[in-house]
């Protein structure tokens, strides 16, 4: 079998995470012990200007683990399951 062309795979355009507050207070609040509070996550998330982003991310991404975009994993987990 010939190729002709190579499909290069490029790596998702992740520049959006360097305007993220989380990238300014580093993951330990976003990646909590289990059973551990995310509510300081979430109060950071609620004041990111990119909390969308993120979010969508996490969707795409299929990202089982920490806060991403204000959403737990479990509710995350959830927004998949009505959404669909």
């Amino acid at each position: 079998m010939h190729f002709d062309t190579i499909t290069a795979i490029t790596p998702p355009d992740l520049t959006w995470q360097q305007e993220a507050l989380c990238a300014q207070t580093g993951a330990d609040f976003f990646f909590p012990e289990p059973g551990s509070s995310v509510r300081e996550a979430k109060r950071i998330c609620g004041m990111c200007p990119i909390r969308s982003a993120c979010l969508d991310y996490a969707l795409d991404n299929d990202e089982r683990f920490g806060v991403w975009g204000g959403l737990s994993e479990k509710e995350r987990l959830e927004l998949r399951r009505t959404s669909h």
